[in-house]
């Protein structure tokens, strides 16, 4: 039996050592003809290994270019593709542009500011007041989850004039959603909230 640590080390670890094998295999097969069915018959094996890129429309394309990875780009076949070179790999991809913007009452969110602006628009007074409402509801919502014992719907009501600067606003007295009406999963306290963002952070490290 062979010990891992005395195998070489695997160029894409995520589609195992088999493949690595196979594909050295196929790399060394005299034939052109033979390589070109061995390597269409890998294909397949690394697309069932890895389904999730079939999500990607140019998926085909991946499998070939992480298939010359494996190969150490010292694969002569009849390649459906473009052979990429090794800078295509080792280049950084481009820097993301991150959205920068205020916001007033973070606790809140983002959204409910969004929201607030579509309500202003609204002309039906009707339609306006029950937007305005669920939007109440929303920021209810959101408070609750950093803050699940110390809500009031009078505070939330003076915290929807503020945020709206005063163009939005409802009667003194409304009754907003009861917390137990309020979605079960929404309602997250922050020690649940850090104790789910820490597994979800061990799980994928």
């Amino acid at each position: 039996m062979e010990y891992v640590k005395k195998e070489k080390r695997l160029r894409m670890p995520e589609y195992g050592r088999i493949v690595q094998n196979m594909v050295d295999h196929a790399r060394q097969l005299p034939d052109r003809a033979e390589r070109n069915s061995a390597i269409a018959t890998i294909i397949d094996v690394m697309g069932n290994i890895n389904p999730t890129l079939r999500d990607n429309r140019d998926y085909k394309h991946k499998l070939w270019d992480h298939l010359h990875l494996i190969a150490d780009f010292q694969l002569d076949i009849d390649c459906p593709f473009e052979i990429p070179s090794m800078d295509y790999f080792r280049g950084k991809p481009d820097r993301v542009p991150y959205p920068v913007s205020k916001i007033r009452f973070r606790h809140y969110g983002k959204i409910a500011e969004l929201l607030i602006e579509k309500a202003v628009l609204i002309e039906d007074e009707e339609k306006k007041f029950e937007f305005t409402r669920q939007i109440a509801n929303h920021m209810k919502i959101s408070y609750l989850t950093w803050n699940k014992d110390n809500v009031t719907d009078e505070l939330i009501l003076v915290a929807l004039r503020e945020l709206s600067r005063d163009r939005l606003s409802l009667p003194t007295g409304t009754v907003l959603a009861d917390i137990k009406d309020l979605p079960p999963k929404s309602v997250v306290t922050r020690k649940k909230f850090t104790q789910k963002q820490n597994h979800t952070f061990k799980k994928r490290y």
